[in-house]
């Protein structure tokens, strides 16, 4: 029984290394959720256990939050606010520092993924109205999610899963990874800044083809209330993370549910924006990494690196096992994994900044970036994966590396 547990495991992770399996069409939540119900039907694990691995609180802190991203898009708040940026008499650099601010804010609250793929598209639009080449500001947006989302414990999914698995104060953590984004978004800016050499009209034409037929998004019309009711529930819920004693779960469904109740927005629309396969891939690894520690095989593993000197409970080898893990097997598996051994007091927010700010360094290190040179393609911009590591590989040295002496120096 350990030897098919242990093939499907690897089997799993395949998945989540190669974005599916060759020969079907399954992609990293297919895959998943077919280990899942794999190691059910052999009874390597209960459907109650299966049921007991899913970690709850972090699943209903991500759904929650998925509605009011989804109350924020269907008020057109996003395209609205890219709008008025991309309107502001600004000279390109310090167009692009506003822009990246405001980038890493919106992510901070509503989620990196969910931001970009709202504000990516109106922003190729924005750009291309003014003139001004859309490479430089689509990799600004997809930089400044991610590492904008690291600086709260709701900003991510694996963040949430930290936090709410660790049971980390949310202003705690604010507070300690306020430096360190703050330093990545800077070092984000002026590494673009810098490539650019000041050649910030659209000058792509060459890298660019036509928008894909049939496929413009048409631009969601401003609706004040609703994006007022959706600003009001976020900021509610910022300040009752802060000081409620309540879990964060429950008051977070508590402001989903109040949005749902609208006499303008039909839930069918609501829910329809939930990243119901998101939430499928979590679910499914909960049930695929418990089977395996129930085997006992991730112990001797790690007991195994101990005794060659590597113990992944310790700030170092933890920093390193993260980055190489967040790179190979995407953040959210990557995490899943680790957490067993997050116990030194530096733990969380060490997972959280660096499986985050690893997610910069390729396109397939995060879904936000994913999600950013997607819709570019659709409106015939064409980010590859050089011209995306151009950017994305110096961001992500210096902001580790920024990360790295943080750390070393706060605890």
């Amino acid at each position: 029984m350990i030897t098919t547990i242990l093939i499907v495991f690897l089997v799993v992770y395949l998945g989540m290394i190669l974005g599916g399996l060759p020969f079907l069409q399954l992609d990293r939540t297919g895959v998943a959720l077919l280990g899942a119900i794999a190691l059910i039907s052999i009874n390597a694990l209960s459907p109650e256990q299966a049921v007991a691995a899913i970690h709850l609180p972090t699943v209903i802190l991500l759904f929650s939050f998925m509605v009011i991203s989804a109350q924020m898009r269907l008020g057109g708040f996003y395209d609205w606010i890219t709008y008025k940026l991309a309107a502001l008499s600004l000279r390109p650099p310090v167009l692009l520092a506003v822009l990246i601010a405001t980038v890493a804010a919106l992510s901070a609250v509503f989620s990196n993924d969910i931001v970009c793929l709202a504000i990516a598209p109106v922003l190729v639009d924005a750009c291309k109205q003014r003139k001004l080449a859309p490479v430089p500001f689509l990799l600004a947006l997809a930089c400044a999610a991610n590492i904008g989302s690291a600086a709260t414990l709701i900003g991510n999914p694996q963040n949430m899963l930290i936090g709410q698995t660790l049971r980390l104060p949310f202003a705690g953590y604010f507070l300690d990874a306020a430096l360190p984004v703050g330093l990545g978004l800077l070092a984000t800016w002026g590494v673009i800044v810098w490539q650019r050499g000041g050649r910030w009209q659209e000058q792509e034409a060459v890298a660019s083809h036509a928008a894909v037929p049939g496929v413009q998004r048409e631009a969601v019309p401003f609706n004040a209330w609703q994006t007022a009711k959706g600003l009001v529930i976020a900021a509610a819920l910022l300040i009752a993370f802060l000081v409620a004693p309540w879990p964060a779960e429950h008051m977070a469904l508590i402001g989903a549910g109040i949005l749902l109740m609208s006499r303008q927005l039909h839930s069918r629309h609501m829910l329809g924006l939930v990243d119901w396969e998101l939430l499928v891939l979590f679910i499914s690894l909960f049930v695929v990494n418990h089977a395996l520690q129930r085997t006992g095989v991730t112990a001797d593993a790690i007991q195994y690196l101990s005794s060659l000197g590597i113990y992944l409970d310790q700030p170092g080898p933890l920093f390193a096992a993260t980055f190489l893990l967040s790179n190979i097997v995407s953040n959210v598996p990557a995490v899943m994994l680790l957490l067993p051994v997050a116990q030194h007091e530096m733990s969380g927010l060490l997972l959280a900044l660096v499986s985050t700010l690893a997610g910069n360094l390729l396109i397939v290190g995060s879904i936000a970036n994913i999600i950013v040179v997607d819709a570019a393609a659709r409106r015939g911009v064409v980010i590859d994966w050089k011209c995306h590591a151009r950017v994305g590989i110096p961001v992500t040295v210096l902001t580790l590396a920024v990360s790295a002496v943080y750390l070393a120096m706060r605890f």
